[in-house]
């Protein structure tokens, strides 16, 4: 798939955009980039692409439908079924109505990459960089490639290289307001609903987030799950995935599964306070963008990437990409997306995060009366949190206090 890496290319020292990390927000934005014209080089620290594995696999039907990677998709996904601390069952979706993708991530994640090589851009494997500097003419980059140190320049270096991004801390670009842990297995035998996937709660398995079990093909699942070192208190998220499995309530859907793999990492949520400098900008999970109620960083780094695009490339073309003028590009719509953010933070702490278990237990009671489920169907999205959780406070009686507690200030600004 990748045989245009180093041929012919690696005389080619001057580019327009050098992209770090070739994941789907890099590949996705080399993809924009070049189709409009631009080189764009991609760095690509691993010898291969979509590995290590370090996701759940959901993949939003809009994020899908974007790069129309079909072919990667394992699953099909109708609903939740999302378990209280004592077991009280909120089932969340239809049969038969789709609501996300689980995907294949090597398979996804080469077929982004290789879209942005289709359109022009070119993808080094096995190569970082070790060094940068910008300077009024452009960035100097030092890449260590197979071994070789490589000098490199360019007009513009984007970070979309991940949670603990080289690009965000050479350029003391700020931290993520959160940074998650989460730990996954890919099991055989779970026993679940088809075209469902399980969520489970409780200071036991998941301190202050949740586990899940989703379906990923042929009879396997993807068991997870995720949490802060704060709400750990000295405990490991492998601990956790234990707990859960040995849970009184749930034991039995275990007790068949057999590991084919595990995987550990982390997952970095709340914009970063710079997200551009000279010559510099961030993406994706470098720049904290992953959604603090699912961990999902997909659709925010497609989001993030093509709500700039246009201005982004005159910048590239004009050779104009001071920070004082990325910000002028950038700012109305990363600030937007912050936003969201820090609204769906607010409603996961209130409502999640920052409760007891007896009152997650009141919460479930109330998420699963008839009317509310109603509710949570009908404008329930795994994109956009947001407007559910909203309504949930405004129009649930149970629940306005709650918005008091949130602030006003934040929830409905």
């Amino acid at each position: 798939m990748f045989n245009r890496l180093r041929t012919n290319t690696m005389k080619q020292s001057v580019w327009d955009v050098i992209i770090v990390g070739a994941g789907p927000t890099g590949g996705r934005t080399a993809t924009h980039l070049a189709s409009l014209g631009h080189s764009v080089l991609m760095l690509e620290e691993h010898t291969e692409i979509g590995r290590p594995f370090q996701c759940a696999g959901l993949v939003t039907p809009k994020a899908l439908r974007e790069v129309g990677l079909f072919d990667s998709v394992l699953e099909e996904v109708d609903g939740a079924r999302i378990h209280g601390p004592s077991g009280t069952l909120v089932p969340v979706g239809t049969d038969g109505k789709l609501r996300t993708y689980v995907v294949c991530r090597k398979k996804f994640d080469q077929g982004v990459v290789q879209q942005g090589m289709e359109a022009g851009a070119t993808l080094w494997l096995d190569s970082r960089p070790v060094n940068a500097e910008v300077t009024e003419q452009n960035v100097t980059l030092e890449v260590e490639s197979k071994g070789e140190l490589i000098s490199l320049t360019c007009k513009l270096l984007i970070g979309c290289d991940g949670a603990h991004s080289w690009t965000r801390r050479h350029f003391k670009m700020g931290r993520p307001k959160e940074m998650m842990i989460g730990f996954q297995a890919e099991v055989l035998g779970y026993e679940g609903n088809n075209r469902w996937l399980d969520m489970y709660s409780g200071s036991e398995i998941a301190p202050g987030f949740f586990a899940w079990v989703i379906p990923s093909g042929f009879g396997t699942h993807r068991i997870g799950v995720w949490s802060t070192p704060d709400r750990l208190n000295g405990r490991s998220v492998e601990q956790c995935y234990d707990d859960l499995r040995s849970h009184p309530l749930w034991k039995d859907r275990f007790s068949n599964i057999k590991e084919v793999a595990r995987y550990c990492g982390p997952i970095p949520s709340g914009m970063v306070k710079n997200t551009v400098k000279d010559r510099v900008l961030l993406l994706g999970d470098a720049a904290g963008m992953a959604k603090p109620t699912t961990g999902g960083g997909i659709g925010p780094g497609f989001r993030q990437i093509s709500g700039i695009l246009k201005p982004l490339s005159q910048a590239i073309s004009d050779d104009n990409l001071s920070e004082k003028h990325l910000t002028k590009i950038s700012s109305k719509h990363f600030k937007a997306m912050k936003k969201d953010q820090e609204k769906a933070r607010a409603l996961r702490n209130l409502l999640v995060s920052d409760v007891s278990d007896a009152e997650l237990d009141k919460h479930f009671s109330n998420f699963a009366r008839p009317d509310v489920l109603e509710l949570i169907n009908e404008i329930g999205d795994i994109e956009k949190p947001v407007p559910l959780g909203l309504a949930l406070v405004k129009k649930v009686p149970a629940f306005r206090k709650l918005a008091l507690r949130a602030g006003s200030k934040l929830l409905f600004r």
